[in-house]
């Protein structure tokens, strides 16, 4: 059986959202864990990051309509994809695919590298000695579970989407996932990747057929963030809620 392709696949991070202040309040405190009150399934954007979002779709007006839009079910996820939408003539119908969701953290959600060393010192060892890559943490997922899930995305969109314009509202360790996927980059080179190239809230990932495969254009641009009055926003490695 021969697959096809998307003719274009538009991968874009969520703005900044409550968690990922949460998450840079709590480092600058020193404590160990987030202040949220909410399922991560329903933290919502920042003022910022609802900001972010609205500048996003004066970028992506320039873009060719797109013939399907798919976002995680996670709220920062689909406002991000809401609110950018609506600069479109017409805005598009959001497809929610639960496959798009962040990578599952488990025990360690909520909690910062110091939290996780201070509350789970032998978990925290584990992960050291496996690796970013492979380690699971206590009832979540590894990046290459989250990368199971990316290739059936793939999988849906090659036989079910060929030749479409497709756009994906998600979080930026899935994101980097999709790369690693379509390029069959190593563990080595996807983690070198992620740390030279790290993923700001709203930035853009563009892949488009060449006739034979997805050739990646361009990775991480943030340039609709950056040439507008908000700030632009990276978070540093954490266990916290930010991917």
């Amino acid at each position: 059986m021969t697959l096809g392709r998307p003719r274009r696949l538009v991968l874009i991070r969520h703005g900044e959202s409550v968690g990922n202040v949460a998450d840079r309040e709590a480092r600058e405190r020193g404590v160990g864990r987030l202040e949220l009150d909410v399922r991560d399934v329903d933290v919502p954007l920042s003022d910022v990051g609802q900001a972010q979002a609205t500048h996003l779709g004066r970028h992506l007006v320039t873009l060719d309509a797109p013939d399907l839009v798919v976002s995680s079910p996670m709220r920062r996820a689909a406002d991000t994809a809401a609110h950018s939408l609506a600069a479109l003539p017409t805005t598009p119908r959001i497809v929610v695919d639960e496959r798009l969701r962040e990578r599952d953290l488990g025990l360690f959600d909520g909690l910062t590298g110091d939290g996780i060393r201070a509350e789970f010192p032998d978990e925290a060892e584990r992960r050291t000695k496996v690796g970013k890559f492979y380690y699971r943490p206590p009832g979540g997922e590894s990046w290459t579970d989250v990368l199971l899930r990316v290739r059936s995305v793939l999988l849906t969109l090659a036989t079910e989407h060929e030749g479409e314009d497709v756009w994906l509202f998600s979080h930026q360790a899935v994101i980097a996932c999709f790369r690693i996927a379509i390029e069959g980059l190593t563990e080595q080179e996807a983690l070198e990747t992620e740390r030279r190239q790290p993923l700001a809230n709203c930035s853009v990932g563009v892949f488009e057929d060449d006739g034979t495969r997805l050739v990646l254009q361009r990775w991480g641009d943030a340039s609709a963030v950056e040439d507008a009055p908000v700030p632009t926003t990276h978070e540093r490695e954490s266990a916290g809620r930010h991917e």
